[in-house]
């Protein structure tokens, strides 16, 4: 495959790009990686001071809630995060593309590489959570690279669809937050699933969530220390295949245009 020969013949482009954006998160911070801490943990606290007294605490009876939070967030604002960056990636490098040429994929790429070293980086957090809760930790969480590289797959299927497509359309940037957003409260990130058991048709569109798949995996092997649903998280692994396959062609379409419209 061409994407995989020219990747092969870029890689030290593609290496230079991830170190690039990993740095670029924290370029002129005096705290500079550390926000790979405290971004998530202030938002941990916030959502774990507030909701339980919005939804009732009996909603979350027999649940360490703050550890249900801390496995479902983290997870989530790495895709969040990936998602809402990526669809800039190719208008916020337009000055280089229209000088240099090199596989314009690599910006994508490049961008969800880094977002998962950020978040690898930031599962050190919940490392320290569920040892100092008394959770602890087992085996079970060998299985997190495979995990976070699926939603990695994901991510990037989608990033390459709307970079592509926010080239040619202004207004995708606006709509990716808003559905992002929507996506949020449409995972059980902040709530548990069973809460919506009487609700036939929501229950359904929530469980149906590739998210709602992924941070279920995440729960088994961080809180639960079980091991993961095969099935669920191969259904996903195998969407997210379609969507990077057909992501890539949509992308490489579009790419003609981009010296034009950027």
């Amino acid at each position: 495959m061409k994407l995989f020969k020219d990747l092969y013949q870029y890689r030290e482009l593609l290496k230079t790009n991830i170190k690039k954006d990993i740095r670029g998160r924290y370029k002129g911070s005096f705290l500079g990686i550390l926000w790979s801490f405290i971004n998530p943990l202030l938002q941990v606290v916030v959502y774990w001071i507030v909701f339980p007294y919005l939804m009732g605490r009996a909603a979350m009876e027999g649940e360490n809630y703050l550890i249900y939070l801390i496995t479902g967030l983290i997870p989530w604002t790495f895709f969040m995060t990936v998602v809402s960056q990526g669809t800039m990636c190719i208008k916020s490098n337009a000055g280089i593309i229209n000088k240099v040429y090199f596989p314009r994929e690599i910006l994508p790429i490049s961008m969800v590489a880094s977002g998962l070293v950020n978040f690898f980086i930031s599962c050190i957090i919940i490392l320290v959570f569920l040892l100092g809760s008394g959770v602890g930790i087992s085996y079970h969480i060998i299985l997190v690279p495979v995990i976070a590289c699926i939603e990695a797959l994901l991510a990037l299927g989608l990033v390459f669809i709307l970079s592509a497509i926010n080239v040619y359309v202004q207004d995708v940037e606006n709509i990716v937050q808003f559905l992002l957003n929507m996506l949020m409260y449409g995972s059980p990130i902040i709530y548990q699933l069973k809460q919506f058991d009487s609700a036939g048709f929501l229950y359904k569109l929530i469980e149906w969530n590739p998210m709602t798949i992924l941070i279920t995996a995440y729960r088994d092997v961080f809180m639960y220390h079980r091991w993961v649903d095969w099935q669920d998280l191969g259904i996903v692994f195998l969407l997210a295949l379609v969507l990077v396959v057909l992501g890539y062609e949509v992308f490489k379409k579009l790419e003609k245009g981009f010296a034009e419209q950027l």
